[in-house]
């Protein structure tokens, strides 16, 4: 099992093993889109390295997955993003490409201070249909 599918099994551990979580999904335009932000100390060492992720209580892994909301097909779009705290601080985020067989996943880590809240405004781009993912998730440390 390839690294990157060993990440996806560990976040979906994590979602059903340790908190009961409403699904994070939005529908946007033809799109359904997935996200989660969790600490990296949750990924293990390996995976973290195979997938250039740095582990620390302080760092957040956002994972967004676009589907097309008919087909269920991955799309292949470009992520751009932001994430801004509650004082106003804004942090951009760095979204990187990972393929997998037919799945499409697009990550970025972001730096927090714990119960630090953050808004993020993530666009999503595909030809000329742009969508905008907004969500509002407050951050833990996590020692693990």
């Amino acid at each position: 099992m390839n690294a990157f599918l060993k990440l996806v099994t560990l976040v979906t551990a994590l979602l059903l093993s340790t908190v009961t979580l409403a699904e994070q999904k939005k529908t946007l335009g033809d799109w359904d889109v997935h996200y989660i932000a969790f600490g990296t100390t949750f990924l293990s060492p390996d995976i973290a390295k195979a997938n250039d992720i740095v582990r620390s209580k302080s760092n957040a892994l956002i994972n967004i997955s676009v589907l097309d909301k008919d087909t269920q097909a991955a799309q292949d779009v470009i992520i751009t993003g932001s994430a801004r705290n509650l004082i106003g601080n804004n942090k951009p985020l760095a979204f990187k490409q990972v393929k997998e067989g037919k799945a499409i996943y697009y990550l970025a880590v972001l730096s927090f201070d714990n119960k630090e809240t953050y808004r993020f405004s993530i666009d999503i781009k595909q030809g000329k249909t742009t969508q905008t993912l907004q969500f509002q998730q407050m951050m833990y440390e996590n020692e693990r």
